[in-house]
C-alpha cells in the first residue's frame, strides 16, 4: 500500500513563508493526480495531475504554487505571502487509480497523509 507523509508545516507570521512536501513511499504509474487540502473539510488549496496541468483555489493564486519532483515521488506547496486565514492542518492527498481529473474536490482523492499543521499569528 502507498502511503503518503507530509513535512514541513510550522509557525510563521502573516506575510512569511513556509514549503510543504509530500512524499510518496514508491513509485506508481496508479497515481493520477496529487493534491493539497486543508482544515476539517477538506478544503482543496493545490492539485498537480500527473501529466503536469496545475489548479489552484481563488483564495491562493498568485501565493501558492504547487510542483512536483517525479524522480523523488514528491510533491511540494510553496506558501508565500501566508494570512492568518491559512492557518490550519494541511492534508497531502492522491488519487490512487481513481479519478483521472480530480480538480480540486476531496471526495475523488482515495489516499490520505496524516496531515501537517500550518499556523499563521497576525
Amino acid at each position: 500500500q502507498v502511503q503518503l507523509v507530509e513535512s514541513g508545516g510550522g509557525s510563521v507570521q502573516a506575510g512569511g513563508s513556509l514549503r510543504l512536501s509530500c512524499a510518496a513511499s514508491e513509485y506508481t504509474k496508479k497515481i493520477y493526480a496529487m493534491g493539497w487540502f486543508r482544515g476539517e473539510d477538506r478544503e482543496g488549496v493545490a492539485a498537480i495531475y500527473s501529466g503536469g496541468s496545475l489548479y489552484y483555489a481563488d483564495s491562493v493564486k498568485g501565493r501558492f504554487t504547487i510542483s512536483q519532483d517525479s524522480a523523488k515521488n514528491t510533491i511540494y506547496l510553496q506558501m508565500n505571502a501566508l494570512e492568518p486565514g491559512d492557518t490550519g492542518m494541511y492534508y497531502c492527498a492522491a488519487s490512487y487509480g481513481g479519478a483521472w481529473y480530480p480538480n480540486l474536490d476531496s471526495r475523488q482523492y482515495n489516499l490520505w497523509g496524516q496531515g501537517t499543521q500550518v499556523t499563521v499569528s497576525s
